[in-house]
């Protein structure tokens, strides 16, 4: 179908791709991955055209189409929506006019057996094999399915393409590359623009497409579900094995086991060779086995260990604060623009340790919500923040309030204090910052070099309400497992907009939908709200499936296990509280036996035996009361080991 020959491309002091030839078949479903930088959106503009390699060449079919969606664009028009979208069946106009061309001209034929007839019958017979592979027979329905999968709404079919946001218009050109049915679609970080309903909708599709695709994501259950192959791009070289994503990374891991065995195994031959080239060199009887490990020193093929991409990076935020238990309380908020409004009487109580994930398409509220608990948007109701609570917010322009004076390593040197400052060149290099590029002026930085930085800079801040607006988008895969792994160990409470299930999953522990104007909360994990997504455990149990019975028993039972887990958090803390009462009450009644013994040495006090008498039964009264109190001490102290157990 496509082959890549000998593709060499140098950029920034480096080789990006060197040399490398890579075969993209029928059916190939590509995952290409790599660190930010490596050079995947390069490759893909390679592929489609928009640049040229230093060396190697592209060779496809002459009819090869290509279909490009780039992660970021602006496509003004004045279009409506409906009309920008059948733009991408211009080839099925173009091929309705050329069928209806070549059926009247077959008509004014009446030599059937001529080869000008067969000519034009055999071209007659692929355009309409071509346009049923176009879908001409339900064009308008093609369209409608595609945009409404995708997001958008049938009343916003008739709306003009420059009304919408520039992710909104992503989807515009997204929809028109799967209506034009390419041979073969590059998707680069496809979904950044898209809600967890259009992702699912985007994988079904591109799981049931008929031809080849490459893409480019962080979403690594996105890849795992649509593709049958993955290529890495690690050092300017290509990795590529016909596994998708997790298989392909576990497989890799055990490559690199076995390179780094035989690597040294090579090493300990190359050294025990040169040893015995040293001490027998000048020996004569020798000189012909020495000459010998020689020429076999200089025709060994070097094993080579690759540059260790994928190394592991850790990072601990912190330790923040403690709150209250209540971090945030919400009553009866709405929130309206002057064309639309986005919430309604909405209600929400945040818990201490609470970690919510926001879902929910696109413009139902998510991210108004989160700038309306950051103090960035004015609303109508209640919203009132528990005791100590310590505030952190990212979204991505939150990268605009950066310092553009300041370097990388300054905006993070500012902030950093205590034990955390060992850390700093760990964590710019987590988030793609590394050698010279840390004295890179913040001014000059890309958008996402700044949405990275910003980002990196929150984790240093002692905060204990973290409120995170799609923060995956610009970071790679590692990056983003070093960003899950330190919020999964995060002492504090979350909330984050995402439509990354692989980032979600295990991160969250609450789940909350934005639908309608109004918030559907479900007691569960990400997993959980899958299950259960579209089924009330409180209504119509009689007529409700098996399948539907079954989610409604996981629901109740998660939502059980939760309560328990509260509880029991609950009676840990009343024990704690009650044993700190008694220690209190330990302490007081000990300076107060001590009090008592003072008073007791003293010589005056033999002379009123009635005092005496009292001071002895005043001692005796404290000694009992401390020996209970140190009696339920060690009861409670059992009790809390045991629940803590």
């Amino acid at each position: 179908m496509l082959s890549i020959s000998n593709l060499s491309i140098y950029y920034a002091g480096k080789y990006l791709f060197d040399n490398i030839n890579l075969h993209i078949g029928p059916k190939d479903k590509i995952g290409l991955i790599g660190r930010n930088g490596s050079g995947k959106s390069t490759l893909l503009r390679i592929i489609y055209g928009l640049e040229e390699p230093e060396t190697g060449f592209i060779t496809k079919p002459n009819d090869f189409k290509i279909g490009y969606l780039p992660q970021e664009g602006k496509f003004d028009s004045i279009d409506t929506i409906f009309k920008q979208a059948s733009e991408a069946l211009r080839e099925l106009n173009i091929i309705e006019e050329k069928i209806n061309e070549l059926t009247n001209q077959l008509n004014l034929s009446y030599d059937y057996n001529s080869k000008e007839y067969l000519r034009l019958l055999e071209e007659l017979h692929v355009l309409n094999d071509r346009a049923d592979i176009l879908g001409i027979k339900n064009k308008d329905a093609e369209i409608e399915k595609v945009l409404l999968g995708l997001g958008f709404e049938r009343t916003d079919f008739s709306r003009k393409v420059n009304e919408f946001s520039g992710g909104w218009q992503m989807r515009i050109e997204l929809a028109k590359i799967l209506l034009s049915k390419p041979n073969l679609i590059l998707l680069d970080e496809p979904t950044n623009h898209l809600d967890i309903e259009s992702i699912a909708w985007l994988e079904n599709f591109l799981k049931n497409y008929n031809d080849s695709m490459i893409i480019v994501s962080h979403d690594t259950k996105f890849l795992d579900n649509i593709t049958n192959r993955t290529i890495e791009i690690n050092a300017g070289k290509i990795y590529d094995l016909p596994l998708p994503y997790s298989q392909f990374i576990a497989a890799r891991e055990k490559q690199r086991e076995q390179q780094i065995s035989a690597f040294k195994n090579q090493q300990k031959m190359i050294k025990q060779t040169q040893n015995f080239i040293e001490r027998f060199r000048y020996k004569a009887t020798l000189a012909s086995r020495v000459q010998s490990r020689i020429k076999q020193l200089e025709k060994l093929e070097k094993i080579e260990i690759e540059e260790e991409d994928y190394k592991s990076i850790r990072f601990k935020f912190q330790q923040p604060p403690r709150s209250g238990r209540i971090v945030l309380e919400i009553k009866n908020l709405s929130k309206s623009y002057p064309s639309k409004e986005v919430l309604k009487n909405i209600n929400l109580t945040i818990e201490r340790g609470d970690k919510i994930a926001f879902l929910g398409r696109n413009g139902e509220g998510k991210s108004t919500l989160s700038k309306i608990i950051a103090g960035l948007e004015n609303y109508q109701g209640t919203l009132v923040y528990g005791h100590n609570v310590h505030l952190g917010y990212y979204a991505q322009h939150q990268a605009e309030m950066l310092d553009g004076n300041l370097n990388v390593l300054e905006t993070i040197d500012s902030i950093a204090t205590g034990d955390i400052r060992n850390q700093i060149r760990s964590l710019l290099g987590a988030f793609l910052f590394s050698g010279e590029s840390v004295y890179k002026k913040v001014k000059v930085l890309s958008g996402g070099e700044k949405s990275r930085l910003a980002l990196a800079r929150l984790l240093l801040e002692p905060k204990n309400f973290l409120i995170l607006d799609e923060p995956t988008n610009h970071l790679d895969i590692i990056s983003k497992s070093v960003l899950k792994d330190a919020l999964i160990q995060f002492d504090g409470t979350l909330v984050i907009v995402s439509h990354d299930r692989d980032f979600l999953e295990g991160l969250t522990n609450k789940t909350i939908e934005f639908k309608n104007k109004k918030l559907i909360e479900y007691p569960g994990n990400i997993k959980e709200y899958f299950i259960v997504k579209n089924t009330d455990p409180d209504t119509n149990i009689e007529n409700k499936s098996d399948s539907d019975l079954k989610k409604i028993q996981i629901v109740k039972k998660a939502k059980i296990e939760r309560e328990n887990q509260k509880a029991h958090l609950r009676k840990i803390n009343q024990l704690k509280k009650q044993i700190s009462l008694i220690e209190n009450s330990i302490v007081e009644l000990e300076e107060k036996l001590n009090d008592v013994e003072i008073r007791f040495s003293m010589p005056e006090i033999y002379t009123n035996q009635e005092k005496i008498k009292k001071l002895r039964k005043e001692y005796e009264n404290l000694k009992s009361e401390l020996a209970l109190k140190n009696v339920q001490w060690e009861k409670l102290h059992i009790e809390l080991d045991e629940l803590i157990k």
